[in-house]
């Protein structure tokens, strides 16, 4: 049949018994079976058939085209494609739709069995059994020496788990450690127990007992509770802890939540690891007789330059945040002898490096009549004698190696460098300026980056002292034996970078 007599014929017949297809401008989803809007697919076409009326399914034609050719009716052979195609996605349908429809049934039966639940946790009271000891307070780092004792503990639910209808465990932290509760029957039933969210603060009542051989738990011991109750109950759905951040959250994301942020075991340790560290340094200068001082943070005077000033309006008159104590430490040198001070300091520089902080807590210290080599005896004790306290404390020392196992104290002398023989180092290994890649001169200012490269090669901390008058502070005495250098020091500690100035 010609083109022209299909023309013809189509002209004749009853539009609504004609589907059309298209491979090439065809859309199963937009077409509607129409010659302006034509199916992409036979497939498609055999679903449009079957939506019509029994007595149009019967006369109903598909007519197909490809690419630039006219239409024509479909071959045999590719209607029976077809219709195995379309009966097969009309029975996977099917067995969807069946599918779909058995989990919407599961879907509305549970929570029909929640609403039960809860409309039933609703009756239930739970009261504190008269006949039984009076609970004894305690806190969590407490529990082994009050084992099998009845004990009641507050904190915060760290992790939850919901065993079966009978069973609760619950993870307690109050600050001082951890401790695993077991809740069972009633005590799980409750409207309490059922919308129990992580974060919530509670307080538990019953006895400590060891965990059964084969089983673990923190410290080897289990709550198990005969009595409860919520003090107050966190947030769920989408603002629960879960759900505000993760470890891999964004930083700026973390900082916007620190508050729950170092409620987490690497956060918190490390902030308790920080006060074991500065309890350790104000027990060593007690220990070689320096006294604490507390200097304003409220100044008048710049110390380090007034590029990193933080100013502000003081009852009519210019103030700044303090860069440094060390002008008001060495007023009380002829009245106290050595001192020292832990405060914060405030640089306003604007810089993104680990070294650079718009506040921070400093540690100073000033003592008179010293000399230079006296004041790097002095560091280096400092810094071991710290390093030493901490390590000894058997929690913070297993704190310290959760957080970095490789840590090792210090031990062997640190090494002293003088700027020049620094200098030469760099220039040996090939480490070139940045700005134009020629070798470090005698008074250069060393980057952070070389010197970094430099204390990393080594592998132990460098005394790096005698830095050239003009790229030091006004205050660094000349040496007498060399009038061109200092008598300045800064400890490099390595994968650090400098900790110490003096």
């Amino acid at each position: 049949m010609s083109s022209e007599e299909l023309a013809t014929k189509i002209a004749q017949m009853d539009i609504a018994a004609l589907v059309f297809t298209d491979e090439a401008t065809g859309s199963d989803e937009a077409g509607n079976g129409s010659k302006d809007a034509p199916y992409k697919t036979p497939q498609a076409a055999l679903a449009h058939i079957a939506s019509l009326p029994e007595d149009k399914q019967e006369e109903a034609k598909i007519l197909t085209k490809k690419a630039e050719e006219d239409y024509t009716y479909i071959t045999p052979s590719a209607l029976k494609r077809a219709k195995k195609a379309y009966e097969l996605s009309v029975k996977k349908a099917l067995k969807q739709a069946e599918q779909d429809a058995r989990d919407q049934a599961q879907v509305e039966a549970k929570l029909a069995e929640e609403q039960r639940r809860i409309a039933e946790s609703m009756e239930i009271v739970l009261t504190e059994d008269p006949t039984l000891p009076q609970a004894t307070r305690i806190r969590v780092v407490d529990a082994k020496a009050n084992r099998n004792t009845r004990i009641k503990v507050s904190g915060w639910v760290s992790r939850h788990r919901v065993q079966g209808r009978d069973m609760m465990f619950i993870v307690l932290r109050d600050g001082t450690g951890f401790l695993q509760c077991v809740l069972t029957n009633q005590l799980c039933r409750t409207y309490d127990a059922l919308t129990l969210t992580i974060e919530s603060s509670v307080t538990l009542y019953g006895e400590i007992k060891e965990v059964p051989e084969g089983k673990s738990a923190p410290d080897g011991h289990e709550l198990i509770v005969d009595f409860w109750e919520v003090i107050g109950k966190a947030p769920g759905g989408d603002e629960s802890i879960e759900n505000l951040f993760n470890s891999n959250s964004d930083p700026s994301v973390l900082l916007q939540q620190r508050h729950l942020v170092i409620r987490g075991d690497k956060a918190s340790s490390i902030l308790k690891v920080r006060s074991r560290v500065m309890k350790a340094f104000r027990d060593h200068f007690d220990n070689v007789g320096y006294t604490e001082v507390t200097p304003p943070c409220m100044v008048q005077t710049q110390v380090e330059g007034g590029s990193t000033l933080f100013s502000f309006n003081y009852y009519g008159e210019e103030a700044y945040l303090t860069q440094s104590s060390q002008l008001y430490l060495e007023t009380c040198l002829p009245s106290m002898g050595g001192v020292y001070t832990m405060s914060e300091s405030y640089r306003a520089e604007k810089s993104h490096t680990r070294r650079h902080l718009s506040e921070y807590t400093h540690c100073e210290a000033e003592v008179p009549f010293i000399t230079f080599d006296e004041l790097l005896d002095g560091i280096e004790n400092m810094i071991k004698d710290v390093v030493n306290r901490v390590w000894a404390e058997p929690e913070t020392r297993a704190m310290i190696q959760a957080l970095n196992p490789e840590f090792e104290p210090l031990t062997e002398p640190f090494v002293r460098m003088r700027y020049e023989e620094g200098i030469k180092w760099l220039n040996e290994h090939g480490i070139k300026r940045a700005e134009d890649g020629q070798d470090f001169e005698f008074g250069d200012d060393i980057p952070e980056a070389p010197e970094r490269v430099m204390t990393d090669a080594i592998g132990k901390p460098i005394f790096l002292t005698h830095f050239p008058g003009p790229i030091k502070a006004f205050y660094m005495p000349p040496c007498k034996d060399d009038p061109r250098v200092t008598e300045s020091a800064d400890l490099l500690m390595p994968s650090v970078g400098e900790i110490v100035g003096g």
